[in-house]
Parts: C-alpha cells; structure tokens; sequence
C-alpha cells in the first residue's frame, strides 16, 4: 500500500504542523489541494482545538492530520530556572521587565487522555506524534478512533523503534528541518545526519512507509526524496509565507532576507534543540545555552519577546526555519502543494 492508499490524500504532500504560524486555514487548503493538511495541537487549550477542528470538518471533506508532542512533563529545577533567569537578566533590565513578576509554566502540552477525548468527537484520520509516542493506553484511543499514526524520527533507532510500536508511517525528520527536533532516544545532538542521509537508511530497515522531512522545498526535492525510497515528503518552511499562514509581518520578513541563510539548532526558546533563523539572542548567549528543560523555558523568555516584536524586532523571538528557504512563495497553498509534484510543474 503506497501513502495516498494509506492516508486517502491524492498527493504523497504533507504539511507539516508549524504551532505558532498557523491555524486550520492552511491545513483546509492542502488537503483541498490534494495533500494531507496539518493542525498543530500541542498550545491549544480544549476550548480552542474544538473550535479549530470545528472549522477544519466543516471546511474540507478530505483527510487531515492532527499533531501533537508526546514529551513528558519534566519536574521542575529551580536551580536551573534560577540560572536560566540569571542569563537573561540584563536583557530584562534592558527593556524594564520586572523579572520576579513572570510566571513559570508548561507553555505545552503532551497528548493527553483530556485531549483524545476531544478527539473522540472529530475522529481525525490521521494524528502524528512529535518526540515518540505517548502511552500505550493513549495510543490504543487513538487507534480505536480509526486514525492512521504517524510519528516522528531523527534516527535510525528511532525509527525502528517507532516501527515496533506499530505506527502506520514513519517521518525521517532530517537536519535541515526547521522546528523542534524529533529527536526522543537521546539528546545527542551528534545522531542527527540529514534528510537524503537518513531517508535511504530508514527505508531499508522499516517496512512501513517513510515519509521525507526537512530540507525539502520544491518539485525536485520531491522527486528526489522519492528516488530514494520515500513514499511522501512533508514540507513547512515553504507554506510559511502562503496568505493562509499565520506567519507574523517580522517572520516573513525574516524569511524572505539574507538573514534565513544563516540557521542554527537553539534550545533558547523552549528548552528543546529547533532549528530557527539566527538572532541577537541566539548570537550573545550561543544558540544552545542554560535553558530548563522543555517546555519550561518558555516563561522568562515571553516577555521579552512581546516587548522586541512590539518595537519591530525579532531579536527575541523564535524564527523557525529550514536551511532551505528557496521554496517559500506568497503563493495560495493550494497552489504551491500543487506545484510541489515533479509531474505537474
């Protein structure tokens, strides 16, 4: 069974999940176009992933995927938060931020059984995982709801991992990726290789189909995903300028300088390694610094966002990106999934 069998899509085109960049418009318009468009859930409270699913069923009749991250909630270290705090003091002072006035907080969620409930009302064809998978009673819900399970891997072990755990495909997730690394085995940065690297080497040891991320911006590097075995590609950076993405005046100005050919994996802005557009803070502090552990950095670190992006700049905000930014066109997603097939340029 090939993916579009698999999946039901007509296009072996996923979008992937971008949480902060979008909504279900661009996924309504991908899977609309033949592709299978993606929901990022992992910031969204009840009320709003309701109304969101709401839209996307009553918008599209075809398949659509739901993502959420499976990470465990870490247990606080009021030593590291007390560091953390500390490096981005004189960045608080600089813009007058009281830093004993912030919250901490999760900023995200893992999947939950509060959330497949949720999803029970939807019934989503499709639901993916970012950082492996979440409990095997959690992932039976899922599985009785009908949904087909994708998830991420950034390494050989992962994917065979992934692979035992029964999912119905596997998303190589290469270097190049823009986002939040996949990576759930290990934190040894030093495993993750690219995408046309992992992609052949997955594909000979799992049997399920496997789907190329990162890197990927155009018709060509679709095609050669496929030649090297993939059965689909899953592509964000390239959606990330469409009118039906959320992406902020600054982040689309980011996107489309000089600036997003210099990238770099930070766990600055969450506590998790993700590849963004390198800034004023991902320069001074080093792209990987003393951050807690995800998603607990969050906190200290939105204020000064709010505050930069306030006065027009983007020093302290989060400006995921892939290495490849070439196929990032202010173009209708619909036509830009269209495009991506090797077949109808």
């Amino acid at each position: 069974m090939n993916l579009q069998q698999l999946l039901g899509i007509d296009l072996p085109i996923i979008q992937a999940p971008m949480a902060g960049v979008q909504g279900p418009a661009l996924a309504i318009a991908v899977s609309n176009a033949g592709g299978l468009g993606s929901l990022p859930c992992a910031m969204l409270a009840p009320d709003a992933l309701r109304r969101e699913l709401a839209a996307i069923r009553a918008n599209t009749e075809k398949p659509f995927n739901v993502n959420f991250f499976a990470h465990e909630q870490p247990v606080a270290d009021a030593g590291r938060e007390a560091a953390w705090r500390a490096a981005l003091a004189p960045y608080h002072r600089e813009f007058g931020i009281d830093a004993a006035t912030i919250p901490e907080g999760p900023g995200r969620l893992p999947f939950s059984h509060e959330a497949a409930d949720l999803l029970d009302e939807f019934r989503p064809p499709v639901v993916s995982f970012h950082f492996g998978l979440p409990a095997p009673d959690l992932l039976q819900r899922v599985r009785a709801m009908g949904a087909k399970v994708l998830a991420s891997a950034t390494t050989v072990d992962e994917a065979l991992w992934l692979s035992e755990r029964g999912v119905d495909a596997v998303i190589a997730q290469g270097l190049e990726a823009g986002g939040h690394r996949g990576i759930f085995l290990s934190d040894d940065l030093t495993t993750q290789v690219g995408t046309f690297a992992l992609v052949p080497q997955i594909v000979a040891r799992v049997r399920v189909p496997v789907i190329a991320a990162g890197g990927i911006a155009d018709a060509d590097g679709v095609a050669a995903a496929l030649a090297l075995g993939a059965a689909g590609v899953q592509l964000g950076t390239a959606y990330m300028l469409c009118p039906e993405a959320t992406t902020s005046a600054l982040h689309r100005t980011a996107l489309t300088s000089d600036a997003a050919r210099h990238t770099a994996l930070t766990n600055l802005f969450t506590g998790r390694p993700a590849r963004g557009i390198v800034n004023r803070l991902m320069r001074e502090l080093g792209p990987i610094g003393p951050a807690p552990e995800f998603p607990l950095a969050t906190a200290a670190i939105a204020p000064l966002r709010a505050r930069a992006e306030q006065a027009g700049s983007g020093d302290f905000s989060p400006l995921w990106a892939g290495q490849n930014v070439s196929g990032c066109r202010a173009v209708p997603a619909a036509e830009l999934t269209r495009a991506l097939m090797p077949d109808r340029r």
